[in-house]
């Protein structure tokens, strides 16, 4: 009875919080889901509640070595967890601000350039016909978080996106063709773009570099890849360092448009 009381004397500001925290350890375990880290997480969370445990128990030299350990130890996570720490500040930095901003733009008076967008449809068109000839190809589409600290890495370039760019780009014989290429606001930035390469994740072998370069790039930012496997030649889609599953070339279409708004 006492419990029930206690539950109808909540404030609305203590639903709130129960649900802030709730959002809060729903983005911890999107960040760490696939990784190594949940390992060194449950690791924490055993440790916290032996400190916790022996603290109840009276055990105080136990409990000051684990309240030490604990203590110090948070330099040493910030250390280990940075990657994470930095995709979460981006991805919080982006589903909010960024959106916002780009709601915004949506109203006339805000818009630059109406017929600005990035020509996805002749991007998948030649990533079909890549597939067919099993040309293997890594394309990335940029989005809040600019990506130009990776263009430096290859080659910058100007060009407006069509189906036969991005054919010849990624041609055997190209010299272009090593690497990522970059897509904002159909403009390819640059070519032959090295990207960062998480090897944390499990992915089947049939996967190479180009899919966990992939991985990492969406990982460490908002934007979105597509991979044409030079083995097999399936085409994978990747967001927020997942893959996407699609049925079709048009429902992968409607997808990238739908993430690039």
């Amino acid at each position: 009875m006492n419990i029930f009381n206690d539950i109808l004397n909540l404030r609305f500001i203590d639903y709130l919080d129960v649900v802030l925290v709730a959002f809060l350890l729903y983005y911890i375990y999107k960040l760490v889901k696939g990784t190594v880290a949940i390992n060194i997480f449950l690791g924490i969370l055993i440790i916290y509640g032996a400190w916790r445990l022996t603290e109840f128990l009276d055990m105080n030299l136990l409990n000051g070595l684990l309240r030490g350990f604990i203590e110090v130890g948070i330099i040493a996570l910030i250390v280990v967890f940075q990657p994470e720490i930095r995709k979460f500040l981006l991805m919080v930095g982006s589903t909010n601000l960024g959106r916002r901003v780009k709601f915004l733009q949506r109203f006339k008076f805000l818009k630059t350039d109406a017929t600005n967008t990035t020509n996805v449809d002749a991007i998948v068109a030649a990533c079909n016909k890549m597939s067919m000839s099993k040309t293997g190809a890594l394309i990335v589409f940029e989005r809040n978080n600019n990506l130009d600290f990776l263009t430096s890495s290859g080659d910058e370039m100007n060009i407006k996106v069509t189906q036969p760019i991005i054919e010849s780009i990624f041609f055997k014989n190209s010299p272009l063709h090593d690497g990522a290429i970059i897509v904002s606001n159909n403009i390819v930035k640059a070519t032959r773009v090295i990207l960062p390469v998480n090897n944390e994740k499990t992915i089947p072998k049939r996967f190479g570099l180009r899919h966990r370069a992939a991985i990492g790039v969406t990982e460490k930012t908002d934007a979105l890849a597509l991979a044409v496997s030079e083995e097999t030649g399936h085409i994978s889609y990747f967001k927020d360092g997942e893959f996407v599953v699609f049925e079709d070339a048009s429902q992968l279409i409607s997808m990238i448009k739908k993430d690039l708004m």
